[in-house]
């Protein structure tokens, strides 16, 4: 199947969340008065979700014939990277955009995106401005994390965090065009030559950093990264999977986080780059308790995070540490 845009979203056990994304991208499509409608197609990507979600999404497809909506069933859950890349795979078109099940297109987003995309032939990459369902703007552009990131994140203090400022990753809601190094993948345009120059996504990811690694790798082929910020798309975060969650809460992160952080530092850095990474880190924890002599509060780390950042230390390739690996 040919489109101008394929539309590619994973369903992991979130039917609901998937139809709402769905409704939101085929409204978008038709166009209105003002914007002419646009040729796309969505592909549905059920990365084995086994609670029925995948029957109710098929059920949905044939009671609307006519939508340009496909199902692809995948016969086991191969996470962000592997769903969307038999999302890409299962249509060819000019641009793929890369959508979360928990992700609403505001109208207007696609024909922004796409005029983005238009006005700049260089760019690979195109992402919109991610919003909360309050209009509540959401920091979705960042810088690639490092050591001196790693030791922002463990110190927790306002006075490291100012020193290190330019190294910090989160970039902020309203970020400069120059700063921004990666965009969260929760909504991302991708043009097809891109894709097809430096490769898919990778697999060895099953959540998280991928998309960090997918715009190192794009940027270092010479492809640029053009936020669009007048293109909008609202965010339920948290919505598709537990991370946000247990990072709020400071409890222990899955093997799979730390499994994909140290394949990004890895990839990015070496092994100087990955252990250095650690070691920050673990210096910042130590400025974090010393805080505490001097009446400030205690800055808490993820349960049990001090051993985790070391998984896959010494195989920083892999295993990916996914459910069920």
């Amino acid at each position: 199947m040919r489109a101008y845009v394929t539309i590619s979203i994973i369903n992991y056990r979130t039917a609901e969340l998937t139809l709402a994304c769905l409704r939101s991208v085929l409204a978008d499509l038709a166009g209105d008065a003002d914007r002419p409608a646009t040729d796309g197609r969505i592909i549905i990507v059920d990365n084995a979700s086994g609670d029925g979600s995948a029957e109710a999404i098929a059920d949905w497809i044939a009671a609307n014939p006519d939508a340009p909506v496909e199902l692809v069933r995948s016969t086991e859950n191969t996470g962000f990277s592997g769903g969307h890349n038999l999302g890409m795979a299962a249509c060819e078109s000019e641009f793929t955009l890369v959508l979360n099940s928990d992700a609403e297109l505001r109208p207007g987003c696609l024909a922004a995106l796409l005029a983005a995309a238009e006005a700049h032939p260089e760019a690979g990459l195109f992402a919109p401005r991610l919003v909360g369902e309050d209009g509540t703007v959401q920091t979705s552009s960042f810088r690639f994390p490092g050591a001196a990131s790693e030791l922002i994140r463990g110190a927790g203090s306002g006075p490291v965090t100012a020193l290190l400022k330019s190294h910090e990753v989160a970039i902020g809601p309203a970020p400069a065009p120059a700063e921004i190094q990666w965009a969260s993948f929760a909504c991302i345009l991708l043009r097809r030559a891109m894709f097809e120059a430096i490769g898919p996504m990778d697999e060895g990811y099953f959540l998280y950093f991928e998309d960090a690694e997918y715009c190192h790798r794009a940027r270092r082929a010479g492809w640029a990264l053009v936020h669009v910020p007048e293109a909008r798309c609202v965010h339920h975060r948290g919505g598709s999977g537990p991370v946000k969650t247990l990072i709020s809460q400071k409890k222990r992160l899955p093997a799979y986080f730390y499994a994909s952080r140290t394949r990004f530092l890895y990839q990015t850095g070496g092994w100087t780059g990955m252990i250095s990474a650690n070691l920050a880190w673990l210096l910042g924890r130590l400025l974090a308790q010393g805080r505490v002599l001097f009446g400030k509060p205690r800055h808490r780390a993820a349960e049990a995070e001090a051993r985790d950042i070391w998984i896959n230390a010494t195989r920083p390739l892999g295993p990916r540490h996914a459910p069920g690996e």
